[in-house]
């Protein structure tokens, strides 16, 4: 998932499930429109099922997948008719569009009765950038070179808002606690992310960062155990897998709820998962098969999805 509405979330799902700016709202199970939506879809008829997710952030990934990259108006009966597909009522997707114009997302302008929606310049910098950290996520990681990144914070109890908003930020850029006031990263490129997060924060008086290797003292298995939950993370992955692996979408409208239902499912991985180096995860890790199950999908998808949209904006023009 595409970015939340501010892009990074400032405190916990990648944009609106995206996530919400300051917590993440539908990137995990369950969103703020949660019960926006009808009976499930078989590919998500497991743990996550569609009454879990919201309609707004349906509607993001939809535009993320098939309005970006054409960047053409789209009537307001094609997104309904496409969300309806996905289990969204009418008036739920309406709403949905209402909020993200609301947000500066999309814009419409009137044709008699008929209304149709662009993006903004807001909308493409945003969802570009989720389309961006979303299709490189699976990417295989560089050569790790065994340093690491230390990031010593000290925020006042006291001040909860500004610590939640600094762990969201933090761990939306894959850093992981192993005690309070410590964020630790195998990836030091991470530092300059890091510094701006500090900065927009305020925090750079109580900020300290070290980089360099491990020492001879402790065990690095112990350090990734304290600061990521990776066997919640590999379990997540097992459900994606169960879910999408028999996939076996009929007709090609039946293509584009698939392709939908599958970029909205991973875009929640880079916030969950910190993409540690191979040396630092469980043997025969499943974020490294769901990745390959994904970008399999998603290319054996794209084209008969891609024409199937195209033929639903030329026959409501």
């Amino acid at each position: 998932m595409w970015p939340g509405v501010h892009g990074a979330p400032e405190a916990g799902h990648y944009p609106d499930a995206t996530m919400s700016a300051e917590a993440g709202t539908d990137v995990g199970p369950g969103g703020a429109d949660a019960g926006d939506l009808e009976g499930p879809h078989p590919v998500l008829s497991r743990r996550r099922g569609l009454g879990q997710t919201s309609a707004r952030s349906l509607l993001l990934t939809l535009l993320g997948e098939f309005v970006l990259p054409r960047d053409e108006p789209v009537w307001t009966q094609v997104l309904i008719d496409v969300l309806g597909g996905l289990g969204v009522e009418s008036k739920s997707a309406r709403q949905a569009l209402a909020r993200t114009a609301a947000e500066g997302l999309v814009s419409s302008d009137r044709a008699g009765r008929r209304v149709r929606w662009t993006l903004t310049d807001a909308g493409r910098d945003l969802l570009s950038a989720g389309a961006e950290r979303i299709y490189s996520f699976g990417n295989p990681a560089p050569a790790w070179d065994g340093r690491w990144l230390v990031l010593l914070v000290s925020v006042p109890e006291s001040r909860r808002q500004l610590r939640h908003r600094l762990r969201t930020r933090l761990a939306w850029a894959g850093l992981g606690s192993p005690a309070p006031g410590v964020w630790v990263s195998p990836d030091p490129g991470k530092e300059a992310e890091v510094a701006d997060v500090v900065a927009d924060l305020g925090l750079e008086a109580v900020t300290s960062s070290f980089v360099g290797p491990f020492g001879r003292i402790g065990e690095q298995a112990d350090v990734v155990a304290q600061a990521w939950d990776l066997a919640a993370v590999e379990r997540e992955y097992e459900d994606f897998l169960a879910e999408f692996g028999g996939a076996t979408p009929a007709g090609s409208a039946d293509v584009l709820t698939h392709q939908v239902l599958l970029v909205h499912a991973w875009r929640r991985f880079p916030f969950l998962d910190p993409k540690l180096p191979a040396e630092l995860l469980p043997a025969e890790w499943a974020g490294t098969r769901a990745a390959a199950l994904f970008d399999t999908l998603h290319r054996r998808w794209q084209r008969p999805a891609q024409a199937h949209w195209r033929s639903l904006v030329s026959r409501a023009a």
